[in-house]
């Protein structure tokens, strides 16, 4: 019996198909095997995938891109305010919740992100249905780890409208390690595994321990700060330098143009990953003029320079979170269409020389077939009791910072808990101090979101008193804390100089 794995992504969707005994991803009617998270709304039908993607340039208004980003989310989410700002397509509130206005030429009709979401299921369960010449419904959707409740629903919400009967949602990273069947050939041992997506628009890091074929999430961080399209607008911009620099025309501040210029950018950036050189040409981008122009690999290389490291930064800052070194982590596995420029491959192996690089899999289909794996799974034993196989995973439900000062006076804070890490954990940190205080205060913060935090989210503090003076040195004071599965929180604080130590235990973190 045929089963279905199903990515939806903040830019793409894909979907793959398990049957015989293996899984593969199978391509839609343009022939393209990842298909653009894109919905077009015209007059009388609605277009997703490509060609509502390459129409965007004159049909902006009415084409909604990321619809991932606001999905179960209520419209004052920082989020939401995000997406509203960056999208062309007018995003209005409704009881509460995000709206699309999209013209229909007669009137202006509201359209919910669910609905948005339905379309991009049903483009995918129709491709699925094609290549299998029979109706099939049974799903496994994939879902970021840091998703809630409320964005669960109304993606399954979503994926059952089209059609589809959802087997089970399952985070994105376990996905990808079952694509490539770690853990699942070894019985026994205890490994770490790292799984590094860079998507269209962000860029998450997961350590998961596998253990007796068990996968368990030992730490995860999300950057939505970086993310394929950062690239894509790097050189873009390169390319808008170089026009100008042709024909002394600076089209940086016309939208159409940039438009155009994005779309040969991200064509080129592709090609890049396979191609030493890409020739980026765009008919009539500026007062009738054609553009025509080869970049090399090396020139998106040095274009991109910073983002590459900063796509290395969340690697190193969740390592050194949860204390591990390269040595600890047994398999990395790459996902995400971003994640197959070669330059940031090469960096990955630079920094774990002695590990082991999962990436024969295309990044971007690595998600679905594991997805599609795990439906093959489920369908596959003789009594499906969905209910009886959830385990329940506690984890904190808010980022759990601590406030610190920087060399600048600036106030800094720094997440120990990320929100969704699972419960029981354990976190180190290091408070440094100027050594002529007597006292030092560590105060702890919790926030929904970590750009935003105010005193009001201060929950508790831990102050050590009495302690010796030095002159011109630090005090470092070791500080050790121990989330417990009902959400209480133990603080040790410890100053490494006199061994003088206080705690305090914090009933339950909200």
């Amino acid at each position: 019996m045929a089963a279905i794995g199903v990515h939806l992504g903040y830019t793409c969707a894909c979907v793959a198909v398990y049957k015989d005994g293996r899984a593969d991803v199978v391509a839609n009617d343009a022939g393209d095997r990842v298909t653009p998270a894109v919905v077009a709304y015209r007059e009388t039908e609605e277009i997703v995938g490509l060609a509502a993607k390459q129409g965007r340039i004159r049909n902006a208004s009415n084409t909604v891109l990321k619809v991932k980003q606001i999905l179960g989310k209520s419209y004052d989410d920082p989020q939401v305010q995000k997406h509203v700002a960056d999208s062309k397509c007018s995003v209005v509130e409704k009881n509460g919740k995000p709206r699309y206005e999209i013209d229909t030429g007669e009137n202006i009709k509201p359209v919910s992100p669910e609905e948005v979401a339905k379309l991009i299921f049903g483009k995918m369960k129709e491709t699925a249905q094609s290549a299998l010449g029979s109706d099939v419904s049974d799903v496994v959707i994939t879902v970021p780890f840091e998703f809630g409740e409320d964005q669960k629903n109304a993606l399954r919400q979503a994926a059952e409208t089209s059609g589809f009967n959802v087997l089970r949602l399952v985070h994105e990273p376990s996905a990808a390690l079952l694509a490539y069947g770690v853990g699942q050939d070894s019985p026994t041992g205890k490994s770490n595994s790292l799984v590094y997506k860079l998507g269209g628009t962000s860029l998450s890091v997961t350590i998961i321990e596998v253990n007796s074929g068990m996968y368990r999430v030992v730490a995860t961080d999300t950057n939505d700060s970086i993310g394929g399209e950062c690239f894509t607008e790097a050189l873009a911009q390169h390319l808008a330098s170089e026009f100008q620099r042709s024909y002394k025309h600076d089209v940086r501040g016309n939208p159409r143009a940039m438009m155009k210029l994005m779309n040969s950018a991200e064509v080129s950036k592709c090609s890049l990953s396979t191609l030493g050189s890409a020739n980026c040409f765009v008919d009539s981008l500026y007062d009738g003029l054609d553009f025509d122009c080869n970049v090399s690999r090396a020139r998106f290389d040095l274009v991109c320079t910073s983002l590459f490291n900063q796509s290395m930064e969340s690697i190193v800052k969740l390592m050194k979170q949860v204390g591990l070194t390269a040595d600890d982590i047994n398999k990395v596995v790459l996902c995400g269409g971003s994640s197959r420029m070669p330059k940031l491959q090469q960096m990955i192996r630079d920094l774990f020389p002695n590990t082991e690089l999962l990436n024969s899999i295309p990044p971007d289909e690595v998600i679905p077939i594991g997805a599609a794996i795990e439906a093959g799974l489920l369908l596959g034993r003789e009594e499906l009791s969905l209910e009886e196989d959830v385990i329940a995973i506690n984890c904190s439900a808010r980022d759990i910072l601590v406030k610190e000062v920087d060399e600048s006076g600036a106030d800094k804070y720094t997440v120990l808990f990320p929100c969704g890490t699972p419960l029981p954990a354990r976190r180190h940190h290091t408070l440094h101090a100027p050594g002529d205080f007597s006292s030092v205060c560590l105060e702890l913060y919790e926030s929904e979101d970590r750009k935003c935090v105010t005193d009001n989210n201060k929950f508790a503090q831990i102050v050590l008193k009495d302690l010796h003076k030095q002159g011109g040195g630090v005090h470092d004071i070791l500080t050790v804390l121990t989330m417990k599965r009902d959400g209480s929180l133990h603080v040790t604080c410890t100053d490494q100089h006199t061994g003088k130590s206080e705690m305090i235990t914090v009933e339950i973190v909200s």
